[in-house]
């Protein structure tokens, strides 16, 4: 009778453990655009880090994707002409692919 009991719990924590938390979605963080484009038509893209902020100023509408050091996507969207930002969840590496330029983020 012990071992069928233990059997049972057994079989009852591993259900529970392999079935997802049922917790309120993360919110996913977005692009938002701070300001629209103005300055120096030559320069292709501008990146700057702060306070756990990517933001990138773009002079045309640009394809940006970030993804995690290990390759993971982050976030993958077209960018309006202007100065746009996102707010990063964790800290860590992350590469940022703007058009034709790659950079490496630090935060």
């Amino acid at each position: 009778m012990f071992k069928l009991l233990t059997r049972i719990l057994l079989l009852t924590l591993a259900a529970a453990l392999t079935v997802p938390a049922t917790a309120a979605p993360a919110q996913k963080s977005r692009w938002e655009q701070v300001e629209t484009a103005r300055g120096d038509l030559s320069e292709e893209l501008a990146v700057v880090v702060r306070d756990n902020y990517i933001y990138i100023t773009v002079y045309r509408p640009t394809a940006v994707k970030l993804f995690t050091i290990l390759g993971q996507p982050v976030s993958q969207v077209t960018l309006p002409a202007g100065t746009s930002r996102f707010k990063v969840a964790a800290r860590g590496i992350y590469i940022l692919k703007a058009g034709s330029t790659t950079r490496r983020i630090t935060i």
